[in-house]
């Protein structure tokens, strides 16, 4: 070799080392850079050891089954301990084969990683991140640094889990790993994606769902169990795989689960979707108002969507369970009824008036007429057609309709509401505040008022009981004009209850809901005294004081009627109701706990709930509500009372078990449409359904025989001896002969 040419070798051999020697600097003070924070700081040791982090909180029913949550990232925390050892070995094999051996970075993987990567442009050679790195990713996330951006990243999560190392244990980290690992469908950490996808808490995976959800890790939209079964599940058979070959099973258990078939039980938590929907919206209101006025060891008000709180309520899941079955089966069927008895002629297509002021409302009408359109542009616009998903009992749908078209669509449907109470507490079983929170969101049970009809009638009655009135007093049926209240001539139902010689006790007047005798009954107790006794039966609302409130005119919501029915099942206290039993922090402390009211006085005597019970019981037996036996062979002991609006607007009812009231409402929205007919429309056929309909559910349940057994206490000897009179009688001969036949008069004289 000569001279020239060595020469020319060390040239070069200086120019690599200068080209090294300066990416050695240039990488270095890159490293320097980052680590001193000028792309930004770095979470320190101390930031670490205090490191919190957002956890969903959870509803729980009564028996401490979950019900939903509210959450930011849906993420609820799991300790270590309750981690199945397969999980761990499975996340590790799969994961991170090296993690007991590294402090944070397994340096053999990442040049492994690095070379395939930049010199052999291998795309499939993986990420080359530890368990730990991986973590300091799920805590403080990437940023954008333009094309600096990956190696920025990598490097600051190389410092931040050297750092974790330093801080916490193996365990912990794992522990640290997967409470924060999002898993699919948004589902942040193990315990919530094992209740999503499984139904079940951690420590209870079998080794195929571990295997299968750490399977998603690699990506987890791809390997999504519920959307791709199949592909999930060879995914998890590579974690098998894993586990086998680093020692954590032996071969014959990979064969075992391998060849078992994935089977998820799907379990979504939604704010719209899932069970108790309306009561979930209810009890989130009724926890912040109550979070509000309790600090926390910070001395800052408590977050229901970051701190894991844990939140009991009063409900039941098997008994809301079969009330959103019972009204989802019944209002199927009365949305048929309703349209057919309609026909062409529905309020919904033919009543303009009603449409035109609707139409002016829309929010969408509203914001072009601020920009100067014309009311004919405007209509233009509101009746052109497009694609939209709407709402339909069997579930959405996509149509093209206009914004017109959409308006009519949701006119016609009928709502309800449905609750149950336990009377003895006052607690929420079972709460159905619409057809559908999704898409009506407004709530049935506890913010609708309406005329409550005939189930405000035996708050009238109880009052004469209370009063002194025998249950074996007569009045007649026939009408009175009453001269002082504009002529008003209250008139019944039914055109058997029209001759004015006939007479009906108290029992049977109640029973079969006769509007004429309601009035006589109210103008000889008089209004105060009923209204008083209203409020001390739990009736908040005001009541109008005019006679027609013997026939229900006042406006009350579901929830406020039926706390006025507990007395008649809880000695004659009247219980308010109540959501939620405690709420607790995410380490278990106490932070609220309901405790009843203990000043509330019987509203009335045992005399007076013994005779109302049993006037209730003849609604059912063979008054307004027998349909309960006769159409849906319910042999439950049980009171009720049905309930009509004038025009068919509203139908309601009211049912008493001993330990048990339910109370269902049926309407539309808008009062301006009622039903087409009386026969459709009334309480019996368009209420009561649902809840016979739970009734029979919880009949078929042998746990809730508890419910489904009682029977009332017998009435005392004095009330039955009280009771024993014919239910009705005809004036006699001479009484019809020369009898006053009294047409009119003034109320209350």
């Amino acid at each position: 070799m000569n001279k020239k040419t060595r020469a020319n070798k060390k040239k070069w051999l200086s120019k690599l080392l200068k080209i090294i020697g300066a990416l050695a600097l240039f990488s270095l003070l890159f490293f320097l850079s980052i680590y001193i924070g000028l792309w930004g700081s770095l979470p320190s040791k101390k930031d670490l050891k205090n490191f919190k982090q957002a956890e969903a909180s959870i509803v729980f029913d009564h028996n401490q089954k979950i019900l939903g949550k509210y959450f930011v990232f849906d993420r609820q925390i799991v300790k270590y301990e309750d981690l199945p050892k397969y999980l761990v070995d499975g996340l590790v094999a799969t994961e991170d084969a090296r993690f007991y051996d590294h402090h944070g970075i397994d340096y053999t993987s990442f040049f492994r990683v690095a070379f395939k990567s930049i010199l052999m442009q291998d795309a499939s050679s993986g990420g080359g991140s530890t368990i730990t790195q991986q973590l300091a990713k799920n805590l403080f996330g990437r940023k954008s640094y333009g094309p600096f951006s990956m190696p920025v990243n990598k490097i600051k999560e190389m410092i931040t889990a050297s750092r974790i190392e330093e801080v916490y244990s193996k365990e912990e980290i794992i522990e640290l790993y997967l409470n924060t690992v999002p898993f699919s469908e948004n589902t942040f950490g193990i315990e919530s994606a094992s209740q999503k996808f499984f139904n079940t808490n951690t420590q209870n995976l079998s080794l195929s769902e571990a295997a299968t959800l750490v399977g998603t890790l690699k990506a987890n939209h791809s390997y999504n169990p519920r959307l791709f079964p199949e592909r999930s599940q060879l995914r998890r058979d590579v974690v098998l795989q894993q586990m086998e070959k680093y020692g954590y099973i032996d071969k014959i258990k990979r064969q075992e689960v391998s060849n078992q078939p994935l089977e998820i039980d799907y379990h979504k938590f939604s704010y719209n979707e899932g069970l108790g929907s309306y009561f979930r919206e209810h009890v989130r209101l009724e926890a912040e108002a109550i979070l509000d006025s309790i600090k926390n060891e910070n001395g800052s008000s408590y977050n229901l969507y970051t701190d894991g709180l844990k939140i009991t309520t009063t409900l039941d899941n098997g008994m809301q369970s079969y009330a959103e079955r019972a009204t989802e089966k019944h209002m199927g069927k009365l949305q048929q009824q309703f349209e057919a008895s309609y026909g062409n002629a529905a309020p919904w297509i033919t009543d303009e008036k009603l449409l035109n002021q609707l139409v002016k409302n829309l929010p969408k009408y509203k914001e072009l007429e601020k920009k100067g359109l014309s009311e004919s542009h405007i209509l233009d616009s509101l009746k052109r057609k497009e694609k939209k998903s709407l709402f339909t009992l069997e579930g959405d749908t996509i149509m093209e309709v206009s914004t017109i078209d959409s308006l009519k669509h949701y006119l016609k449907f009928l709502n309800a509401g449905f609750v149950a109470l336990d009377p003895h507490t006052g607690a929420v079983r079972a709460y159905v505040g619409g057809i559908n929170f999704e898409h009506f969101k407004y709530d049935h049970v506890s913010m609708g008022k309406r005329q409550v009809g005939s189930t405000f009638k035996p708050i009238v009655y109880t009052a004469a009981i209370e009063n002194g009135m025998d249950p074996c007093t007569y009045f007649s049926i026939k009408e009175v004009t009453y001269t002082d209240q504009e002529g008003w001539t209250p008139s019944n139902a039914s055109k058997d209850e029209n001759d004015p010689h006939m007479n009906y006790s108290l029992e049977k007047a109640l029973s079969h809901s006769v509007n004429t005798i309601a009035v006589k009954v109210l103008d000889e107790v008089g209004i105060l005294p009923v209204v008083q006794l209203a409020e001390n039966m739990g009736i908040t609302s005001k009541l109008p004081e005019v006679p027609s409130l013997a026939l229900g005119t006042a406006e009350l919501s579901l929830l406020e009627l039926s706390t006025a029915y507990t007395g008649f099942a809880n000695a004659n206290v009247s219980v308010k109701p109540y959501f939620i039993n405690k709420i607790e922090d995410r380490s278990g402390t106490v932070l609220y706990e309901y405790r009843p009211d203990a000043s509330l006085q019987p509203a009335y005597s045992d005399r007076t709930r013994e005779t109302m019970i049993e006037f209730m019981k003849s609604t059912v037996n063979e008054g307004t509500a027998r349909r309960l036996r006769s159409t849906y062979g319910l042999k439950n002991d049980i009171a009720g009372k049905t309930g009509t609006t004038q025009d068919n607007k509203d139908g309601w009812f009211v049912g008493i078990t001993p330990h048990l009231i339910m109370a269902s409402w049926v309407g539309n929205d808008h009062h301006q449409i009622g039903f087409k007919t009386t026969a459709i429309g009334q309480g019996a056929n368009s209420a009561l359904p649902i809840v016979a309909n739970f009734l029979v559910e919880l009949n078929n349940d042998r746990d809730y025989r508890t419910y489904t057994s009682a029977q009332f206490n017998a009435p005392s000897k004095e009330v039955l001896e009280s009771l024993d009179c014919n239910p009705e009688k005809r004036d006699g001969f001479f009484k019809r002969l020369f009898g006053k036949k009294k047409k009119e008069k003034e109320f209350g004289k």
